[in-house]
Parts: C-alpha cells; sequence; structure tokens
C-alpha cells in the first residue's frame, strides 16, 4: 500500500475507511459508497490520496487531494 492515504477496503461483507500502513480501521459503513465518501472527506483535510479497492481488494481507483508530483500538462 501507499506510504500515504486513505483505503476504502471489503471488510467482512461491509466496507471500511484504513489510513495506509494501519491495520485498525478508522471506520465501518454498509456501503461502498459511503466508505467513499468519508475517505474522500478524511483525504481532503489530509491533502493526501484516496485508494479505493474492488470486492477482490485490489485497487480500482485513485483520486489525489494533495500535491501532485506529476500534475496533467494542457
Amino acid at each position: 500500500m501507499a506510504s500515504k492515504g486513505q483505503h476504502v477496503v471489503p471488510q467482512d461483507g461491509k466496507w471500511a475507511v484504513r489510513k495506509s500502513g494501519s491495520d485498525k480501521v478508522t471506520k465501518i459503513f454498509d456501503t461502498q459508497q459511503k466508505a467513499i465518501a468519508k475517505g474522500r472527506e478524511f483525504a481532503r483535510k489530509q491533502g493526501t490520496e484516496l485508494y479505493i479497492h474492488g470486492r477482490d481488494g485490489r485497487i480500482r481507483d485513485r483520486d489525489s487531494y494533495g500535491r501532485d508530483p506529476h500534475p496533467p500538462k494542457g
């Protein structure tokens, strides 16, 4: 996992928000949508990344709320 950010991960049939590098869950939700909303809120406040995992545990999407080292050109 990445060194900074929040992860939305499956947890015993529900969805959890967990800080990168931690095994401790910050909060558990019934739906992935609710977990993403809370994870996004945490990531924005901290200026970090939000990693959204699928049911298989693999990262399926990512949003950046900090200083992007490779911002889009154009």
